[in-house]
């Protein structure tokens, strides 16, 4: 009986002093130096190593099995070159443990969902109970919104928020002034919220006429600003709320920060005193207090 010598480290028959690796068919290109402490027959001269049979081959199997073992491993850590030889029955790695992720990586390590945060324009929106940060908006703003909704009036297979608040800058005028920019916007927001959404939808209706509720300075997160109020009534339904409030940002070129408010006027929708409520919880960005009156004012 007998058996190809297996892979492994052998005496170069050339040079005693070296090791080369044999991968059980042929030599291979590498090399290193002989061990005195390793024993090992080497394969006999010509392409082939010789064949061995009986014990002794065993032996030789054994102890080679070893010397391989641990020269591989010497390679890989040692030169980071390792030989072309196929692993067979090698334990497994042991299992590596995932770190913890820092603490920034946890929403609720740096989330508050006590408020919207419009980085923009440096502000908060407060969300107050019964309300929430919608997941998805039109126009992808800052936006709070009541949970509850009611069908839309005129398009019942859609949904109409109790009501909502969002923010932005004000760009479209080219002014600076709150009250020029209020005055404007409101006509906007009147059309927008009962008239036609950007999706060119009438779900209420259209609006049949407006009254102005109110028209005054006002100071919101600590800056002087304006705001313009309507009640909307509509073709169908009850109508509701309208509101524009404008005041400089405290960030940068103080652009113009525009919060609209839109409220339903249903049984069930928040009153008008909400409005006030949230302008009141508005607050700059890092501020524990909300700017009110009695604050600190801006220009």
């Amino acid at each position: 009986m007998s058996m190809t010598t297996p892979p492994g480290w052998y005496p170069d028959p050339g040079n005693p002093a070296v090791e080369h690796w044999w991968d059980g068919t042929a030599w291979t290109g590498h090399t290193r130096a002989a061990s005195p402490a390793t024993v090992v027959m080497a394969p006999g001269p010509g392409p082939a190593p010789a064949r061995r049979t009986g014990r002794l081959i065993a032996l030789a199997a054994a102890g080679v099995a070893v010397v391989a073992a641990v020269a591989v491993a010497a390679v890989v850590l040692g030169s980071g070159e390792e030989p072309a030889v196929e692993a067979k029955n090698s334990p497994a790695p042991p299992p590596v443990s995932s770190a913890p992720a820092p603490a920034s990586a946890s929403p609720s390590a740096s989330a508050d969902t006590t408020v919207v945060t419009d980085q923009l324009n440096g502000i908060t929106l407060p969300i107050l109970d019964g309300w929430e940060k919608p997941e998805h908006t039109t126009d992808d703003l800052p936006t709070v919104s009541t949970v509850a909704d009611d069908p839309c009036p005129a398009a019942t297979s859609r949904s109409c928020k109790r009501g909502s608040v969002f923010s932005f800058t004000a760009t479209a005028t080219g002014s600076t002034d709150p009250r020029a920019i209020a005055e404007e916007d409101i006509k906007e927001a009147a059309d927008r919220a009962f008239e036609e959404d950007t999706l060119g939808v009438r779900p209420h209706g259209g609006i049949r006429s407006h009254q102005v509720l109110a028209e005054r300075p006002t100071v919101v997160a600590g800056r002087s600003g304006y705001l313009v109020r309507w009640r909307v009534t509509t073709n169908q339904g009850p109508g509701g709320y309208v509101q524009s409030l404008v005041f400089p940002s405290s960030l940068g070129s103080e652009s113009p920060v525009v919060v609209r408010f839109v409220f339903s006027a249903g049984p069930d929708a928040p009153p008008p005193a909400v409005m006030d409520e949230i302008m009141k919880g508005i607050r700059p960005i890092g501020s524990s207090t909300g700017g009110g009156v009695g604050s600190t004012i801006g220009p």
